[in-house]
């Protein structure tokens, strides 16, 4: 059934494409990559179009399926996918979303997976928007640079240079992530030591104020003594 609705959107060329690419990020089940190769093969020379629409279309799509999973939860993504799918990116998704949206990008999980998801993880919306605009972007343009230059050629390419795009993004996004986690821990604990020394200066300046406020009295001497002094 999928297939065909495919096919019935090959029709359309580039506005078929828009419209699988914004269904792509919200539910249905095939990725829009495949009908942008298939437009491509088609007319090599508009590759760099079709990349753009599919692209934009994809973003527009991405908060849908974001409030979509706020307001439906994960059981909607078992009606139309693959449960082990689901699984392997929720697992993902739990250890680091960041990670899970840039390296979902090149998987051949669906990438709705992960639009969903951030709706139902309470994941930042800007922050997927901002992963998915990076991820995305890099796959849409380098499949249709590919078709732009080496024309239907560039077919038996595709799926080779995506393996050597996720297998380079990988260690990248993962370094990326390490070295702002040991980042934000550094200036966490600047932030905690600057507001210690704080504490510390309202410490002394309540207990200085306390001392000009209520002068300890002076002791006196006993009355015998000054007798005897006189």
């Amino acid at each position: 059934m999928f297939q065909a609705i495919v096919d019935f959107l090959k029709d359309f060329g580039p506005w078929g494409l828009v419209i699988h690419s914004f269904l792509d990020a919200i539910i249905f089940p095939i990725p829009a990559f495949f009908l942008q190769v298939s437009l491509s093969i088609l007319n090599p020379s508009t590759a760099l179009w079709l990349a753009t629409v599919g692209y934009i279309a994809c973003l527009l799509g991405t908060p849908v399926g974001y409030y979509l999973g706020k307001v439906m939860g994960k059981s909607v993504l078992y009606k139309f996918l693959k449960k082990e799918w689901i699984d392997a990116a929720t697992d993902k998704f739990q250890k680091n979303g960041e990670a899970a949206i840039l390296i979902g990008s090149f998987t051949p999980i669906p990438f709705k997976v992960f639009t969903i998801l951030s709706g139902v993880l309470n994941f930042p919306l800007w922050r997927l928007i901002a992963y998915a605009a990076l991820g995305r972007g890099l796959k849409f343009y380098i499949v249709g640079l590919l078709f732009y230059l080496y024309g239907q050629a560039a077919e038996s390419m595709v799926k080779d240079v995506s393996l050597y795009i996720f297998l380079g993004a990988v260690p990248i996004v993962v370094a990326y992530l390490l070295l702002r986690r040991r980042s934000r821990k550094k200036k966490e604990s600047a932030m905690k030591a600057e507001e210690r020394e704080r504490q510390q200066e309202q410490h002394s300046q309540h207990d200085q104020y306390e001392q000009d406020q209520h002068p300890r009295p002076k002791k006196q001497l006993p009355e015998e003594s000054i007798h005897v002094s006189s």
